[in-house]
């Protein structure tokens, strides 16, 4: 049981690494005013190293961890309820190994394949009223944006019952969310408040056995500076605790505790192209990943021939 519930730890490790940026709960910004009528396309590419802690009961040393995650994303801004909204999705692909002393022996793992889809829907419900371009030119500052999401992930991913170690999670996980933006003169603080809501994994390895998980609690708070338009860099924190996992009723294992610092800089291109770099670290943690990130994405925005004026 207790190789079991180490492997199942080191699974959900390249799981959670295989969303580029935002498997990383770090969003600067994600808040932000935004004309309606505007869409994106972009590629981001991450990797993630580092070392990772068990529950002291586990005999298992010295794991250690290796994630790239490549991804595909889109979006758009449109009008609801008078009120801007946003829809968000992302294909990610992951590989990426896992290795620890369990025991009296070294045990190491590779995996790699098309990771768990990513959507989020989000609507800023105070300070953001749908505009067109022209008339967000317009109006100016936006002050104080209070906003609410529902972020999800789809059982997509490579997933298998005959496998300890998986790419995808074959459960479906949801997240609500409530974000603050203030504004102050060329800066923005931003606040979140959110949790990870999981279902059952009832095809759990060997297909007999079933994985559950508590929820996650996270928040996050950012800094961030307007250098101009489109330039900005960012100060990035989290905490996320909770999340203990489950197998067959078993005793509830692997609470986390865990906080991550890090740094974004957000980069204008030619026009409607920008480039996005992010870098974060482990701070302090009790159980999971204390990984070093990096990750960089190019992002492409447009607006219908027909919403400029």
């Amino acid at each position: 049981m207790h190789l079991l519930t180490a492997v199942c730890s080191l699974a959900a490790l390249l799981l959670l690494a295989g969303i580029s940026a935002k498997a990383q709960d770090l969003e600067p910004r994600a808040y932000s005013a935004s004309p309606v009528g505007l869409s994106f396309v972009g590629v981001a590419f991450g990797r993630s190293n580092g070392g990772v802690a068990f529950d002291p009961s586990l005999p298992i040393q010295d794991a250690r961890a290796t994630l790239y995650s490549p991804a595909l994303g889109l979006g758009h801004t449109f009008g609801l309820l008078g009120r801007q909204a946003l829809f968000t999705a992302a294909l990610p692909y992951a590989w990426g190994n896992a290795s620890g002393v369990v025991g009296n022996g070294l045990q190491s793992v590779s995996r790699s394949g098309l990771a768990d889809v990513r959507g989020r829907f989000s609507i800023n419900i105070k300070g953001s009223p749908a505009l067109s371009p022209r008339e967000f030119v317009q109006r100016g500052s936006h002050g104080v944006i209070v906003g609410t999401s529902l972020a999800f992930v789809a059982p997509s991913g490579q997933y298998g019952n005959t496998k300890l170690i998986n790419i995808g999670s074959n459960r479906w996980a949801f997240k609500p969310e409530l974000g603050v933006s203030v504004p102050v003169k060329k800066f923005d603080l931003d606040l979140y408040a959110g949790a990870w809501f999981f279902t059952a994994n009832d095809n759990f390895y060997t297909g007999h056995s079933i994985r559950t998980q508590t929820p996650l609690t996270s928040l996050q708070a950012h800094i961030s500076y307007t250098v101009r338009r489109g330039l900005w860099l960012a100060v990035d924190s989290t905490w996320y605790g909770g999340g203990q996992v489950t197998v067959n009723n078993g005793p509830p294992q692997a609470r986390q505790n865990n906080s991550r610092l890090g740094v974004t800089a957000s980069l204008p291109l030619s026009k409607g192209n920008s480039l996005k770099i992010a870098y974060s670290n482990g701070v302090s943690g009790t159980i999971g990943s204390n990984f070093s990130t990096v990750s960089a994405g190019w992002q492409y925005a447009w607006f219908g021939p027909h919403l400029g004026r």
